[in-house]
């Protein structure tokens, strides 16, 4: 019998190509594919609530996979991390109904940015921020960040896909911020935001044009023209992956 399955996964995904599977290419649903075949003897393909691209961390990605295999849940979890590498962990795996999808089931999602502040980054940390010890004026990008709440087209901050440029009259790019909101934790200055949903690359093309206000390039009214252009030549450049954190999604 069939069942369907749910996997909350963390990840380390600096030595990742990003979540989507890719010839020749170390990518966290390929790692997926090959281990549970391994197990099973099925040739599945989990389905991500989101393609986190190279170098985006997970503490709570969400896959959904199909399977015949009538291992126990907990037996196939331990099994999974007993053949994983260290930088891909189960954290638990339910069975839920046949309709549930990872990604078109999620109704929220929430990502984290951190940037490290400090002069000297440890080794032991520079994969999982982006060091930054120059100044920035860290209560204006606080006050940024309020500027795109709410529902809005984020074209300004979605990386251009040219895949879909083609299918343009189709692409929507509306999506609704529930929170957006930047806090000092220690020598790291975090970004957490939940919204609805995330566009390609939203995340951190905001984190880079929220640190453009930071140095003092780009005002609260220039931010606020950015989002209304819908256009990506309008906002600044890409944050780095490194920093960037799926924290949970919401179902």
């Amino acid at each position: 019998m069939q069942r369907n399955l749910k996997l909350t996964i963390a990840y380390d995904g600096h030595d990742f190509a990003g979540w989507q599977i890719q010839p020749d290419r170390a990518t966290i649903q390929g790692t997926l594919v090959s281990v549970i075949e391994h197990i099973t003897g099925e040739r599945t393909l989990p389905q991500g609530s989101g393609r986190t691209d190279a170098g985006v961390h997970a503490l709570a990605q969400v896959a959904s996979v199909a399977t015949r295999s009538p291992i126990p849940l907990s037996n196939l979890r331990k099994a999974l991390n007993d053949i994983l590498p260290a930088a891909i962990r189960i954290l638990s795996v339910e069975e839920v109904p046949p309709g549930f999808h990872a990604r078109k089931s999620a109704v929220a999602k929430t990502y984290e940015y951190r940037i490290y502040r400090s002069e000297i980054c440890s080794p032991f940390l520079a994969r999982y921020v982006y060091h930054h010890p120059y100044p920035l004026n860290e209560a204006l990008m606080i006050e940024a960040a309020a500027v795109v709440l709410g529902e809005h087209d984020f074209t300004s901050f979605a990386a251009v896909d040219p895949e879909r440029q083609q299918e343009k009259a189709e692409i929507n790019n509306v999506r609704t911020l529930y929170s957006s909101a930047w806090h000092r934790n220690g020598e790291h200055l975090i970004y957490t935001v939940r919204g609805s949903g995330f566009l390609h690359h939203m995340v951190r093309n905001l984190v880079g044009t929220f640190l453009m206000v930071g140095k003092g390039n780009v005002s609260l009214i220039d931010l606020q023209r950015i989002l209304e252009a819908r256009n990506r030549s309008a906002a600044s450049a890409t944050a780095p992956a490194s920093g960037l954190f799926l924290l949970g999604v919401e179902y």
